[in-house]
C-alpha cells in the first residue's frame, strides 16, 4: 500500500513548532505601573518601633511628663525580665484621708475594703538557722515550737531570746508532734517557727493613701512572678529607692511567705504589698488616676534612659524572666522600656531589673 506522506495524528491538527506571541494584560495592570505616594517615614508607621516609640512619648507627654526622643534600639539588646509591711503599719486600707480631714471639701464615705488574704493556712518555718534568720528579719509569728530534750546550742539560745524579746509564746511539744506540724519529710531540728497568713491591702487604697500623705506614687507591680527571693529583692530595692509599695495579682503569682521575707532584710515590715484581684484592671483603674504605667522588656519602645520618669505617678510592671510581661499587660502599659545591657549578657532577672529601673528613678527625681 503506498504511503500518503501525511504524518500520523488527529485529523487536522496543527503542530506548532514555536511559542505564539505572548497574550497582554489589555491595560489592566496599567495602575500598579504607575508611581505609589511617598513611603511613609519611619516614626509615621504605627508598627515601626520608631512609630511605637513616638506614641509612646506622645502618650508620657499627654499624662504631664517628658521624654526625649528615643534614638533606635540596638539590635543586640535581648529580652529582660521584667511585692514593706502589712498594710496597717501604714494605715489599713480602711484608712484613707478624707477630704474633710485635709482641709478642702468633705468627701462621702468611700465603701471599706476588707484586707485581702489568699486564704492560706499559716505558714511553718523550719531548721534553726532558718528560725533565727527568720527572727532576726523580724518577721511576724505567732508561736515558737521546741522539740523536747533539744540540745541547746548557740543558735537554739538565740532563737529563744528572740522570741522572749518579741513576746512570741514559746511551746515545748514532743518531735512526733513536732514533725506533724511540720511535715513528714521535713529537717526541723527541733525547732519551728509558726507565721501567720499576710494581709494584703488593695492597690486602689495604696494609691490613694500616698496622694493622701502628697507624695509622688512610685509603685511596682509584678507580673507572673513566682520566686519568693525575687518577691523580697524588690521589696527591699522598693524601699531602697523611695517607692511606696508592691502590688502582685492574685493568681498565678508568688506571695508573701517567709522567705520572701527573709529576702527583703526587713524591709517587707515598712513597705505595704497590696494584692490585685486583676492586674490588667487594676493597672488601668491606677492610669485613671493620674498612673503612668511602663513596662519592662528588652525589646521595649524606649531605652531607660532616654525617658524623664521624675514627674508623675509611676507604676513600674515587672515580668518574669522566661515569659516575660503577659499580652494583655503589655497592652495596658503606657510604654514599654528596654534596659540597655551588653550584648554578652542575655537576661536580667526581675529582682536586678526592677532594681536598676528604680535606681534611675531616684536618680532622675533627685536632680528636680
Amino acid at each position: 500500500m503506498a504511503s500518503s506522506g501525511k504524518k500520523p495524528g488527529r485529523p487536522g491538527a496543527v503542530r506548532r513548532t514555536s511559542r505564539g506571541p505572548a497574550v497582554g494584560s489589555g491595560g489592566q495592570g496599567r495602575q500598579a505601573l504607575e508611581g505609589k505616594k511617598p513611603t511613609p517615614k519611619a516614626e509615621d508607621r504605627p508598627y515601626h518601633p520608631a512609630g511605637k516609640a513616638k506614641a509612646a512619648k506622645e502618650r508620657y507627654a499627654a499624662a504631664g511628663g517628658k521624654a526625649k526622643a528615643a534614638p533606635e534600639r540596638r539590635t543586640n539588646e535581648p529580652k529582660i525580665a521584667g511585692r514593706g509591711g502589712p498594710a496597717a503599719r501604714n494605715g489599713s486600707a480602711r484608712g484613707a484621708v478624707s477630704g474633710a480631714s485635709r482641709g478642702g471639701p468633705q468627701e462621702p464615705a468611700r465603701p471599706q475594703r476588707r484586707p485581702l488574704s489568699r486564704g492560706e493556712e499559716s505558714e511553718v518555718v523550719t531548721g534553726r538557722n532558718s528560725v533565727v534568720e527568720a527572727l532576726r528579719a523580724k518577721i511576724p509569728a505567732t508561736a515558737l515550737y521546741i522539740a523536747t530534750r533539744i540540745e541547746y546550742d548557740e543558735r537554739v539560745k538565740e532563737l529563744l531570746q528572740l522570741a522572749t524579746s518579741r513576746q512570741i509564746p514559746i511551746l515545748e511539744v514532743m518531735r512526733p508532734e513536732l514533725d506533724r506540724l511540720a511535715g513528714f519529710d521535713s529537717v526541723h531540728q527541733g525547732v519551728a517557727l509558726k507565721v501567720p497568713p499576710y494581709e494584703y491591702a488593695h492597690p486602689d487604697d495604696l494609691y490613694d493613701q500616698i496622694v493622701a500623705r502628697k507624695e509622688v506614687p512610685l509603685l511596682v507591680a509584678l507580673d507572673g512572678i513566682t520566686d519568693p527571693r525575687n518577691l523580697g529583692a524588690i521589696i527591699r530595692s522598693t524601699a531602697a529607692f523611695g517607692g511606696q509599695g508592691v502590688i502582685v495579682p492574685a493568681r498565678r503569682s508568688v506571695s508573701l511567705t517567709a522567705s520572701a521575707w527573709k529576702t527583703s532584710a526587713g524591709a517587707a515590715a515598712r513597705t505595704p504589698v497590696a494584692m490585685a484581684p486583676n492586674l490588667t484592671q487594676s493597672l488601668k483603674s491606677l492610669k485613671a488616676k493620674g498612673a503612668f504605667v511602663i513596662g519592662l522588656d528588652g525589646g521595649g519602645d524606649m531605652a531607660l534612659p532616654d525617658l524623664e520618669l521624675a514627674r508623675g505617678p509611676i507604676v513600674i510592671v515587672v515580668g518574669s524572666e522566661g515569659k516575660g510581661l503577659s499580652r494583655l499587660v503589655t497592652e495596658t502599659c503606657d510604654a514599654i522600656v528596654s534596659i540597655p545591657i551588653s550584648a554578652a549578657t542575655e537576661s536580667l532577672n526581675a529582682g536586678i531589673a526592677a532594681s536598676v529601673t528604680l535606681y534611675e528613678i531616684s536618680r532622675t527625681r533627685a536632680q528636680k
